[in-house]
């Protein structure tokens, strides 16, 4: 099976483009139909973010996902819940600060994993490489009213700082769209995972597709493809 994203065949697969479904942020659609729609439009990672709830109504759309993603040859990765990841075989994790510890979840979870850690600062990106993660979700980059809990901006500035200093494939995160995805991108992120970007879109599966272009496309209008 291959993944979109590969970035190096002795490295694991890290996507460039993620997208966190959420159903608290919008009711419109469901973590399956978004997931759906966000394959459709070229996404090559999508995570499972969901804060609250029944466990086992979480598993069993854990389980949904997975299939679609599998089917696709898209990574699927469980924000937070070590649990769920387990009980639905994903191929992944992704762990804040305060979460449950990557080292613990390496053991849990295997080496074979992508395990990824939340970062605002080149401290805590530097912590995420010295427990073990595979990439590093920096951010927020922007302002974002899609985590209550998102630090204030870092700026492309700090984004840049973290690339140059940390070996590892860093994910920007927090306010991204489709106009300043390029900018992200010229200063070396690996990627963007997105929320409102595309769950709170009408369409999310053209959103994602604006997303999926942008990603190809420098500040001046020269291509990376």
């Amino acid at each position: 099976m291959i993944i979109r994203g590969i970035i190096d065949e002795d490295m694991k697969s890290i996507g460039r483009l993620h997208i966190l479904t959420d159903v608290q942020v919008q009711a419109r659609y469901s973590h399956t139909e978004l997931t759906r729609l966000a394959i459709a439009g070229g996404a090559d990672t999508i995570q499972l973010r969901q804060k609250e709830g029944s466990t086992r109504e979480m598993i069993e759309v854990a389980h949904q996902m997975k299939r679609l993603c599998q089917e696709a040859g898209v990574v699927f990765i469980v924000n937070d819940r070590v649990d769920v990841a387990l009980a639905s075989k994903a191929d992944g994790i992704h762990l804040g600060q305060d979460d449950f510890p990557i080292p613990m979840a390496r053991e849990l979870l295997g080496e074979a994993s992508i395990i990824g850690g939340s970062a605002g600062s080149v401290e805590e990106a530097r912590k995420c490489l010295s427990e073990g993660a595979d990439y590093v979700g920096f951010g927020p980059v922007y302002s974002t009213t899609s985590k209550a809990d998102a630090g204030p901006a870092s700026g492309l500035g700090l984004l840049e700082e973290v690339v140059r200093s940390i070996p590892l494939p860093i994910i920007a995160i927090g306010g991204i769209d489709e106009e300043n995805t390029p900018d992200i991108m010229s200063v070396g992120a690996h990627g963007i995972a997105v929320i409102s970007a595309v769950c709170c879109q009408a369409f999310p599966e053209q959103a994602t597709r604006a997303l999926s272009r942008a990603l190809r496309v420098g500040p001046t209008g020269w291509n990376h493809a």
